[in-house]
């Protein structure tokens, strides 16, 4: 099955996850693994966006920098953040000093307190009917999908920034909305299926 590898340890994985110690722990602890909870799900949203243009592993490196300098993507601190805040983010060298991209996170934590119902229900609701069985390679992954393409547009309309469809499919990837781990990794499936799409994602599509 192409896209998989096995490391030292007998383990076949997704082959992006056998590379560099911080992947294969990401891998193995983290991606695809379902997350819930409005400052969690913060966290991996603002990370993603982060990520655009970089590879994911200066990202895992610079992460506990990130948590430090965000209040440990805690919202409504986030939220309440100014521009002595935004001065320290961008003189942070630990973090990606990317003025449009921190505004984007200030920004994105005051829409989260201004969502009705909470981040975790809204993006949640847009995951799709688990799979019967997960991609045999990887050319079977896709980098968007019609309910990641939903999702980003119910953000803008709400607010966000930095929220494209391909960055929603990664959001959705890593937080277990869906499973794309390979056929014969040696990661199990979520532990309980993910809520199907809500009646606003069929509209959307």
């Amino acid at each position: 099955m192409s896209g998989l590898q096995t490391g030292a340890d007998g383990l076949a994985r997704c082959a992006w996850g056998a590379g560099s110690p911080e992947y294969r722990q990401y891998h193995d602890q983290e991606w695809g693994r379902p997350v819930r909870g409005d400052d969690a799900l913060y966290e991996r949203l603002t990370l993603e966006a982060f990520q655009s243009g970089l590879s994911w592993l200066t990202i895992l490196r610079k992460r506990p920098a990130f948590r430090v300098a965000f209040d440990d993507f805690q919202v409504e601190k986030v939220a309440g953040y100014g521009s002595a805040d935004l001065a320290r983010l961008l003189a942070d060298a630990g973090i990606v000093r990317n003025r449009a991209k921190i505004e984007a996170a200030i920004a994105n934590a005051r829409a989260v307190t201004a969502l009705p119902a909470g981040l975790t229900d809204l993006l949640w609701s847009f995951a799709p009917p688990p799979r019967t069985g997960r991609p045999r390679t990887t050319a079977e992954v896709p980098a968007t999908s019609a309910e990641s393409t939903a999702m980003a547009k119910t953000l803008k309309r709400y607010g966000f920034r930095f929220v494209g469809p391909t960055t929603a499919y990664a959001l959705m990837q890593a937080t277990g909305m869906v499973d794309d781990h390979l056929a014969g990794c040696h990661v199990p499936p979520p532990s309980y299926p993910p809520p199907g799409p809500s009646p606003a994602v069929a509209v959307m599509r």
